[in-house]
């Protein structure tokens, strides 16, 4: 039995997290729905634009609410990344901690700035984020811990890591290892805006193909240029041997290697959809790992993600994880 369930490389980003309406958006000229990069006087001046909301702060990047799902359900879990020696980065490492996750952070942390992201959330539970990296720019192969990727089950890689060479290269190095170790590979393209203006360097961090592959439905229609979910899904057997595809309301599309099976989503009255395609990550990986077939490990995702969007932030309270198992 290997040592831990799932190993990830990711951004590491301080979440903080507002709920606004479309004319705060409009009026501050900010594309709705995606991620976009900032630098840290755009940063702040939306921070001060948002002076008067209330924010919640949690450790966040899409890996990490990835393997802090995979912790919380049982699962044990490793995360790669990097903060600086900053309050930021004394919160983030204390919130993994706390999560149950190793980390590669006990060793001194160099100067900077960590890197932070604003989360805005419209009334109809669409999340938008600006971005500023800081220090989490230069993650690189010197945050990757080889052998803590030789003893997992999975090597997990975030799609965000695409817009930093040093980031990408560090993704290409953990998928190697992986590969040369026998450890399956997992990949999220993380966001439509990634696939859209990084298709290359995803392609480099995809290699000749991952053992599974988790994207919603924009961004594989986006990577494929397909018309339909269907016709996208045949395609994106080539550079996969199985996928997770989300497809929000109308639940999830996941191919086994053999066979593909639509999962249905719970209905449910979504307030939030922060995280909620990072924890159907760490559902079905939890789930992969702990003897689940495919479908299991969808319909306990969709469960997961399900109850997430019901409320404000990108965890679930602790007590929850477990009542999703039962």
């Amino acid at each position: 039995m290997k040592k831990y369930n799932v190993y990830a490389i990711g951004n590491a980003l301080v979440d903080m997290e507002f709920a606004i309406d479309d004319d705060f958006l409009t009026k501050q000229g900010i594309d709705k729905g995606v991620m976009t990069l900032v630098d840290k006087n755009q940063q702040q001046s939306l921070y001060d634009a948002l002076a008067g909301h209330s924010g919640k702060m949690a450790s966040g990047g899409s890996a990490a609410n990835t393997i802090i799902g995979v912790s919380h359900f049982g699962g044990n879990a490793f995360y790669s990344c990097k903060v600086a020696n900053d309050p930021a980065g004394d919160f983030y490492v204390q919130d993994l901690v706390a999560a149950g996750v190793d980390t590669n952070l006990h060793r001194q942390r160099e100067d900077g700035v960590s890197g932070k992201c604003i989360v805005l959330i419209t009334p109809d539970a669409e999340r938008t984020m600006q971005t500023y990296l800081g220090i989490s720019e230069t993650v690189s192969e010197a945050e990757l811990q080889e052998q803590a990727i030789t003893h997992s089950d999975y090597c997990y890689l975030e799609g965000y890591l695409v817009t930093s060479d040093s980031g990408r290269a560090a993704a290409i190095k953990a998928r190697k290892i992986a590969e040369k170790a026998g450890v399956k590979t997992a990949l999220t393209f993380s966001d439509p805006n990634m696939v859209k203006f990084f298709k290359d360097g995803l392609q480099e961090m995809l290699g000749d193909k991952v053992d599974l592959l988790f994207c919603n439905e924009e961004e594989a229609l986006t990577w494929t240029g397909a018309d339909d979910i269907e016709a996208a899904a045949e395609e994106l057997k080539q550079i996969c041997s199985s996928y997770a595809i989300t497809l929000g309301e109308h639940g999830s599309l996941v191919f086994d290697g053999s066979t593909q099976h639509r999962i249905a989503a719970t209905p449910v009255q979504a307030v939030d959809s922060n995280g909620a395609g990072d924890l159907f990550a760490g559902a079905f990986l939890y789930g992969l790992t702990h003897g689940y077939d495919y479908v299991k490990s969808a319909e306990l995702a969709s469960r997961a993600a399900g109850l997430l969007v019901t409320q404000f932030g990108p965890r679930l309270k602790i007590d929850q994880y477990k009542s999703l198992l039962n």
